[in-house]
């Protein structure tokens, strides 16, 4: 046969670059054809090992494994028990390895039907786009959000933007784009609702080129998203300790007090009218702040939850106000410390003080 000799187990024997040699392939029998998956799913880090499993019948005497478009093969004895399965390993996949599979068996004399078309996507082969939520990672249940998946590339003129949802059961979303004259950035929006509880959880998004579509870049940081349920879970409320007005270079720590039961804590600063883009939260209710800066002022407001899937309405907002000069100290006094909530600080001007604002 075209593949060559095979090892008598389950293990396949690899023919990388074997050609037909100018025989005609295996012709579609009336056999069942057999099915086909990967056992680290169909999106797998490059460098990683990956095998893929063809499932056919106990008669099977030969698994064939075949690229889609390429004019080799990979073959394999049957296993000699009741699985009805043979594997094919990849040690350590690149991006050569990326694209659509299928696989076939021989029993008796004659072939099966190929199997459905198997996707194979080879990621981490590019620089990782970012993602964020618009107009925030929390939404009210009913409502809708935006993810917003964004890459910049100094190649191509098409490709694809894709985002995925971890551990979840939802397909993959994909968005194409085209170059837009002399820009080289791409952003794809990514609706989801209405939102109810199964829409909470963690999203990554990926780039692609259009030459090479199963051929992906690393994965975006990790976005959390949450619906809130205003009326069921009790909004927290937010405070500054030890009080304000808080002077320049002075302790401050924000505490997000809310009902019992809840077991985790975000804190979200405003920044005009840009919400924050990240939600993920801490198990503590206390934002150490650390020796507070001018850049450390402005408008804050927490969420407490049960689970990240699962968020209350926000706090009502408290305004941190920053006064006065930064008193004297002897020796080397300590470095600012690096605030505890998500998003970037602005620096805003004149005397601040803390107090708890109405929206």
């Amino acid at each position: 046969m075209g593949g060559g000799n095979t090892t008598p187990s389950v293990t396949a024997l690899l023919c990388l670059g074997e050609l037909w040699g100018g025989r005609a392939p295996p012709l579609q029998g009336t056999r069942p054809k057999p099915s086909i998956r990967a056992d680290r799913g169909l999106t797998v880090p490059k460098g990683s090992p990956v095998t893929i499993w063809c499932q056919g019948s106990p008669q099977a005497d030969v698994y064939r494994l075949y690229k889609v478009g390429g004019s080799g093969f990979w073959e394999a004895e049957a296993p000699q028990d009741s699985s009805n399965t043979a594997g094919f390993p990849f040690e350590s996949l690149s991006s050569y390895d990326a694209g659509r599979y299928q696989c076939a068996y021989h029993s008796g004399d004659g072939w099966s039907g190929r199997s459905d078309p198997l996707p194979l996507v080879v990621t981490g082969v590019y620089a990782a786009p970012s993602l964020s939520a618009q107009p925030s990672p929390v939404v009210a249940t009913g409502g809708s959000v935006s993810l917003s998946c964004s890459s910049r590339f100094t190649w191509g003129t098409s490709g694809t933007l894709h985002l995925l949802k971890e551990g979840g059961a939802d397909r993959p979303q994909h968005r194409e784009w085209s170059r837009n004259g002399n820009s080289a950035r791409r952003q794809g929006l990514f609706s989801v609702g209405p939102v109810n509880a199964s829409h909470g959880g963690t999203y990554r998004c990926y780039d692609s080129p259009g030459s090479q579509p199963y051929v992906w870049s690393q994965p975006s940081d990790p976005l959390a998203t949450a619906p809130s349920s205003p009326g069921v879970y009790r909004e927290p409320s937010l405070s500054a300790q030890p009080g304000s007005p808080v002077p320049l270079g002075e302790r401050l720590t924000l505490q997000c007090r809310s009902d019992a039961g809840f077991g985790r804590f975000a804190l979200t600063k405003d920044e005009g009218s840009t919400p924050p883009p990240r939600l993920d939260g801490q198990h503590s209710p206390d934002f150490p702040l650390g020796r507070v800066s001018p850049t450390q002022g402005g408008r804050y407001r927490c969420y407490a939850a049960h689970n990240l899937s699962a968020w209350s309405a926000p706090s009502a907002p408290l305004d941190v106000l920053v006064a006065g000069e930064e008193p004297p100290q002897s020796g080397s006094p300590a470095p600012p410390s690096p605030p505890s909530f998500q998003g970037s600080s602005h620096a805003p001007g004149g005397q601040r003080k803390a107090r708890e604002g109405s929206g």
